[in-house]
């Protein structure tokens, strides 16, 4: 059985707008704006399963999209380690070489922190288990859709393409993107988002 995955990035929060690396925040009224206006933006199947990563503002983020989704740690935001809730000026101006070598070496983590090379191994290990759970005894594509964050969605396309973390960086996924991946007897393929 084929298995159809739309990943969703989350609405705006208040931390990114500010240029800071997110605690847990909340969706602040602009976001909750924005998820509430996207819903009628993406086609989902009646059917699908719902995931949700344990951020507040995934959580609140697939509410607004009316989903009631299962929480799965897999699905969680990249670790910033002490670099939580620090704007990103900041750590430009007090630990430079840190964060050049953070966005320039995929297997750099923040302290504390995981670093690129292993979200795309943690992201990969979750889409084999999705793909594993699926019922092989039916033949209709199942249809799945997760809410959780840019980073996540960067990792899985990284992940998909069999690409090098390095290109890590050079993926733009702003809030409320989303992004289609499907599997078959081919294995995980990225295909356009279809809306």
């Amino acid at each position: 059985m084929d298995t159809r995955l739309l990943l969703v990035s989350h609405a705006s929060t208040a931390a990114q707008r500010a240029g800071r690396f997110p605690v847990d925040d909340p969706l602040d009224t602009r976001g909750l704006a924005e998820a509430h206006a996207a819903r009628t933006r993406f086609a989902i199947a009646d059917n699908a399963a719902a995931f949700v990563s344990p951020a507040i503002c995934a959580r609140d983020t697939a509410a607004a999209l009316g989903l009631i989704a299962s929480v799965d740690a897999g699905l969680a935001d990249l670790n910033y380690g002490i670099w939580q809730g620090r704007r990103l000026a900041e750590l430009a101006a007090e630990a430079p070489q840190d964060l050049a070598a953070w966005t320039l070496d995929p297997d750099a983590a923040p302290h504390g922190g995981e670093s690129f090379s292993q979200l795309v191994k943690r992201v990969g290990e979750w889409l084999d288990a999705l793909n594993g759970a699926t019922d092989r005894a039916s033949n209709r594509p199942r249809n799945v859709i997760a809410v959780t964050h840019a980073p996540v969605l960067r990792a899985a396309i990284v992940y998909v393409l069999g690409a090098s973390p390095v290109v890590f960086p050079h993926i733009e996924i702003a809030p409320l993107s989303m992004i289609e991946l499907r599997c078959s007897s081919r294995g995980w393929t990225w295909w356009p988002a279809s809306r």
